[in-house]
Parts: C-alpha cells; structure tokens; sequence
C-alpha cells in the first residue's frame, strides 16, 4: 500500500516535471517559471518550501522527546515570517533571480560579491538537503516495517536509509534538471495541499482520542514520559539548570537563529522572484503564513500525541532522534480506530505526504543552488555577464547533478542525527552569512562590496568554524563523532548568538577600512526600485524620485 501510495506521488509529479520541460524556453521559465504564478499558487508554494520534512518529522520528533523546549522551533520558524514580510518585497523588486542580484545591484559587476553570494546559496542549501534526505532515510526504514536487528528481504535498516537517500537524490535531480523552477513549483503546490490535508487529519484524529481535551492529552504525554512532572517543563533541553548559563545561551542562540535565518535561506529568496509583481508578492506571504501558522500549531498535537499515545521508549526504540515519532502515531491512532488494517492505511498516506514533503523541498534547494551557479557564478563571474541563456540553463542542469551527489554523501554521513537539529543549524548560517549582507545592501548608503564579501565569508565562515568546535561534533550526547573524540571548545550547540553579530561587525569594517568609495546614485536607485518596484526585472525605470 505504501509504495503503492509513492508511486502515484511520482507518476502525478513526473508528469508535471515532463510538461514544464515543455514549457521552459530560456532562464526565465528556468530560473523563475516565466513569473507567471499568481499570488495564491506561489503562497501555496512557499509554504511548501518552508514546511520540510524537519517540520514534519523532525519537530513532531523533538517535541515527543523534549516536551516544552521541542516546541521552540515551531514558534520560532514561525515568528521568524515576521521579519520575513519586511524583506521579501524590497529584496523581489531588488532582486532579479537570485539573492545575488540585490547585494550586487550597487557595486556594478564585481565578480567577487557574485562569487561570495554563490558560495553561501551553495553551502547553506547543502546543510538544508542533507537534513531533509535524514529524513528520508528514517521515514523509509520505519514504512518497510525495519526495526533494529530486523531485517526486510535481506535489507538492514542502516541499508535501507542509504538506498532511500541515493533514490531522493536522484528524484530531486531529476526535478531540477529536467523541470526547472515551473516543474518544482507545481510539485511544491500538490506536496503543500497533501501535508495540510495529512496534518489536519491526524491532528483531529489525535484529539478525538482525548474529547478535544488539550489538558488531558498533555497530562496523558507527562505519564508516557519517563518524566512525571518535569516534561511540561522548561529544561528539559535547553536552559537546564545544571548546564548554568550556557544551556540559558544555548537556548537564545537558536531561538535567534530560527528567527533569523528564514530571511537569509536562498530557496525562499528565490521563491518571490516567481511572481508578476509586488501585489503578488504580498499575497503569497499573506498565503504562507496563514498555512504556516496552522501547520507549526498542529505539530504541538503531533508531538505531545505521540508521547501520549506511543511513549517515549517505543520512539527512541525505533529512532533515538525522535525522527519517526509522527509516523509511529499515525499507526498507533489509525490502529485505534479501525485496527491494524486501518493502523496500516493511515501510516501509508502519512507515509507517503511525508516521502512527497522531501522530495519537494530537495528539489528547491538544490533548484536555489544551481541557479546561483549558473546564474551568478557562471553568467557573471565566468562570462562576465554576457552568457548565452541556452549556456547558463545547461550549466545549471550540471550543476543539480553536482550538488545532488554532494549531498546525498553527507546525508549518509550523518545519517542518525535529528533533522529538526541540522535544519536549525542551516538556518544559523543563513542568517550569519546572508541576512547581513541583505540588510546593509538596502538600508545602508555607504555599504560597498568589499563589505558585502566580508559579512558573507565572516558570516559563513564563523558559523562553521564554531559549529566544528561545538558539542554538535565532539564532546557532547548527540555528537557527530564517537565519544572518545572530544575537541570542542565552543560550548554553544547552535552559533547564531555569536556568528550573526560577527557577520555583522565583518561586513561594517570591511566597508569601513576599505578604500572603495559607494555610489549614492545607484543607492537611490535601489531604494527606489525596491519599495516601488520601478525597473524591477527588466522593466524601464521612468525617473521614479530622481532614479537614474
């Protein structure tokens, strides 16, 4: 029935990846899907975009383990639209493709910013991919029915993640390369209508178990726990008390970093660019954050639910990361009301929303990266910005080959790791190394581009390098390295508290110690062009407040 249910995903979405092939002419229908969607179809696929498979799976997951403090990434991915409604229009008008167009809008064609802004879309989105193909791998392994020590037609469930995370690579290779921005909206809009439908159900179907009674079903997770009387609490997390003033950082840090970061992520810069104008624009963020906020207010059901009626160690027995705890519950709650069978069937379609989830977002992330390489790295740096369109969409096709395969390695590398955890730990570096950068291009008329390459590198580079000397790697419970290993130094699992001010402080005194003088016409011209959208995407500017 599973595979059954995948299959019918990807006939429907190969099908729409085929007609986009058709339909796509040049970069624009490549790059942007000709900016023909309506505000609706785009909100639709923004939330798409936005609501990955650590959302789904990840969330649910740490919220059953962690209780209150999982809880933090709902509210902080969903905050974090708040900052986002105040860019999105100013970088869409700004902007022509990429994140790339708008920090390079005032320094002319330095290949250096394009280089730069290349680099972090590239990384960032890596980070983002390798999260969502964890995912998948631990989605699969729980769908074959492999448990630890099992095996399912000789398959092992470390071989089942592997073979997962190879298949979702290439899907999503093939949706970027064969469909461009057209095909992966269009998969993004039928994966957002499928997960609404899916969450909506189970989080009903959840509460009717407890007459719709919030107290009863947290009160039924605090005895599941392991926990009596401490899992409704602060700390179970983060901020413990035992940790001091490190766990209390620890948790601002990624309360900032989540704020932060969704401004900054490349696959949700170049979504904006998709529609025909600014009105356009607001609509889709009026759509997404309307589906955004209730789905994050459904995890809290999700989570808690899976505590109550799964248990803290039926999850960690199938996954010590949490990942497969909404699975779990979809088959304990459809169990429950028309047993096994109906148990089997409601773990099917969950199944199944969540493998169309993954594959969605992959594919716009790794869309969001071989756009910045052809477009940016290849057109600009390369070509110096002469290409021939049939060259850059070529290029881009490539590189989704490329970076499909970088990633797909690293997903197996870190194959046990909570995906929740290293989608905020992408989000940390995009808001280090991109928002920054953002932020002075449009709101400072001195900002150059020796300080936009400054606050990108200081940015991206800081976060790395702490997130490598942090317990995330060595030294802590979750560590990617064996316990023996231990180097950290930095005692932060998550860097944002300290590399988003750095970014900050490279990108001003870079701009400040350098000997390149700005340009406040081209700065008037931004800033008329981003809060009115005169000349945006090629259309003439009519001297709009004295723009030249």
């Amino acid at each position: 029935m599973t595979i059954g249910l995948f299959a019918v995903f990807i006939v429907i979405t190969l099908g729409v990846t085929v007609w986009a092939r058709v339909n796509t002419r040049g970069t624009d229908d490549f790059y942007a899907g000709g900016r023909a969607f309506s505000g609706a179809q785009n909100g639709l696929a923004l939330a798409g975009d936005y609501m990955s498979a650590a959302s789904f799976l990840g969330i649910a997951g740490i919220i059953a383990l962690s209780g209150y403090d999982g809880f933090l990434y709902s509210i902080g991915f969903l905050v974090a639209w708040l900052l986002t409604l105040l860019l999105v229009e100013l970088m869409r008008n700004a902007g022509r493709f990429t994140m790339a167009d708008v920090l390079s809008y005032r320094v002319g064609r330095r290949p250096m910013v394009r280089t730069a802004a290349a680099v972090s879309t590239v990384t960032v989105s890596v980070f983002y991919l390798v999260a969502q193909m964890v995912g998948a791998g631990a989605l699969v392994s729980l769908l074959l029915g492999i448990h630890p020590g099992e095996t399912f037609m000789g398959i092992s469930p470390e071989a089942a993640q592997v073979i997962t995370i190879l298949v979702v690579g290439m899907m999503m290779i093939f949706y970027v390369s064969y469909g461009g921005m057209k095909g992966t909206t269009w998969v993004q809009i039928i994966k957002a209508v499928l997960l609404m439908a899916g969450t909506t159900a189970l989080t009903v179907l959840v509460l009717s178990r407890f007459g719709f009674n919030l107290s009863e079903m947290l009160g039924a997770a605090d005895a599941r726990s392991g926990r009596p009387g401490q899992f409704l609490n602060p700390g179970q997390r983060y901020a413990k008390d035992a940790d001091g003033i490190v766990g209390k950082l620890d948790f601002a840090s990624l309360a900032v970093a989540l704020v932060l970061g969704t401004a900054g992520l490349p696959h949700i810069v170049g979504r904006f660019f998709t529609v025909p104008d600014a009105r356009a624009a607001r609509t889709s963020v009026n759509w997404a954050i309307g589906l955004v906020g209730a789905f994050y207010l459904m995890t809290l059901a999700l989570g808690f639910g899976a505590t109550a009626l799964v248990g803290q160690e039926a999850i960690t027995a199938q996954d010590p990361s949490g990942n497969t705890a909404a699975l779990q519950l979809a088959q304990a709650v459809g169990a429950s009301v028309a047993g096994p069978v109906g148990g089997e069937i409601l773990l099917a379609f969950i199944g199944a929303v969540a493998f169309a989830t993954i594959l969605a977002v992959v594919s716009g992330l790794v869309l969001a990266s071989s756009t910045s390489l052809a477009h940016d790295f290849f057109g600009h740096v390369l070509m110096f910005g002469k290409p021939k369109e049939s060259q850059e969409v070529a290029v881009a096709r490539f590189s989704a080959f490329v970076i499909g395969v970088f990633a797909v390695f690293l997903a197996v590398l870190v194959r046990d790791m909570n995906v929740a955890f290293l989608v905020a730990l992408a989000f940390a570096m995009a808001a280090s190394a991109n928002l920054p950068a953002i932020v002075l291009s449009l709101f400072w008329r001195r900002f150059n581009s020796t300080g936009v390459v400054c606050g990108v590198y200081g940015g991206l580079l800081g976060s790395i390098v702490l997130v490598a000397l942090s317990p995330v790697v060595s030294g802590g419970p979750r560590s990617l390295l064996p316990s023996p290993v231990d180097f950290h130094v930095f005692p932060l699992e998550n860097p944002g508290l300290v590399s988003i001010p750095f970014a900050f402080l490279c990108a001003v005194a870079g701009t400040l110690l350098s000997r390149e003088k700005s340009d406040p016409g081209r700065y008037s011209e931004l800033s008329v062009r981003a809060l009115t959208g005169a000349g945006a995407h090629g259309q003439p500017t009519k001297n709009v407040g004295g723009a030249r």
